[in-house]
């Protein structure tokens, strides 16, 4: 019996080649996954580090200590604030993120000279049990 051949190899080959690089495939996407969650954790702690050693209490106080700071932080920080508060996803952060939505989103926003209205709408989203797909690895 003539073993069937694609492209010059054998079926049965074909098939555990294509099966063995889809499981490689499917390992590298899960891997560099786990690696974007953990980073997301650590800068979301390291955000937290930083808000509570300049105004103390937890996480979620210092963060919104950060985000009504004019005077004392950059917007580009006021900004970090707001997308680590939505990290977070925890409820005590949702007036003050509503306080400085305005529901309109520019095209363009630098991060160094407003508030963005486009990291608020995504942080009030996940705040108010919005998913957030790689909290789970690292919260």
């Amino acid at each position: 019996m003539k073993k069937r051949k694609i492209w010059g190899v054998e079926l049965g080959k074909l098939k555990k080649w294509v099966g063995y690089w889809m499981i490689v495939g499917v390992g590298v996407v899960v891997l560099i996954f786990l690696i974007t969650c953990t980073w997301i954790g650590v800068d979301v702690r390291e955000r937290c580090k930083v808000g509570q050693a300049k105004y103390g209490g937890d996480c979620v106080e210092a963060l919104v200590e950060t985000l009504n700071d004019e005077e004392g932080s950059t917007m580009r920080e006021r900004n970090y604030a707001i997308w680590a508060l939505g990290q977070l996803g925890d409820k005590r952060a949702l007036p003050v993120l509503e306080k400085y939505y305005t529901g309109v989103i520019p095209p363009r926003e630098p991060y160094d000279e407003g508030i963005s209205q486009y990291e608020l709408k995504k942080a009030i989203a996940l705040v108010d049990g919005g998913w957030n797909a790689t909290a789970w690895v690292w919260r």
